[in-house]
């Protein structure tokens, strides 16, 4: 159930300045049940533009907090997507191809740098975090590692320059107002 939670308390204080002013940037896999958990959810149903949807299937959620413990954002990873046209094309990828591997890639489905931080090249330094950690944690949680994670941006909502900026490619437009990134692990 997608049920929305009640406001829950949380630091909102303007953060502003250089990257180096928030280093180090934890960035440390959510426990499904926790405070944790609703918090996270809460952030995304508050402050991204497509809220939060329980997911099905696989998935990975991540708290980004400073050096001091303040919340800088959160990302989300599930199950990647069953078809795209241009991700497919990329890999060489029929339909029966794609069948038995598609467990192997994930889809970073939710990044958000909350409103109140100002920070620049976070969302970049983010994704290089996470992406350095997330076939490690995928494979400890689902028994399996992940050797490409996918982003579909939403333009003009997200610029596709902070995953450009973390040595994600841009392999094609699956709509006009949506690129398809990749990243290999």
């Amino acid at each position: 159930r997608n049920r929305e939670l009640g406001p829950i308390e949380h630091d909102q204080s303007p953060m502003a300045g250089p990257l180096q002013s928030v280093r180090p940037v934890r960035v440390e896999p959510v426990i499904e049940t926790t405070a944790q958990a609703r918090l996270f959810q809460f952030l995304l149903q508050r402050y991204h533009y497509l809220g939060h949807r329980n997911c099905v299937g696989e998935n990975l959620k991540y708290l980004a907090c400073d050096r001091q413990g303040r919340l800088l954002g959160c990302l989300l990873f599930g199950s990647a997507a069953w078809k795209a046209a241009a991700r497919d094309q990329w890999l060489g990828w029929s339909g029966p191809a794609r069948r038995r591997p598609l467990e192997l890639l994930t889809n970073n489905t939710r990044l958000l740098i909350l409103p109140w931080v100002q920070v620049k090249h976070l969302a970049s330094h983010l994704l290089e975090q996470v992406t350095a950690r997330l076939s490690v944690d995928w494979e400890r949680k689902y028994g399996h590692p992940i050797y490409l994670v996918e982003s579909f941006v939403a333009q003009p909502h997200i610029t596709v320059t902070c995953y450009q900026a973390a040595a994600w490619i841009s392999v094609g437009q699956n709509n006009r107002t949506s690129s398809s990134m990749e990243r290999g692990l």
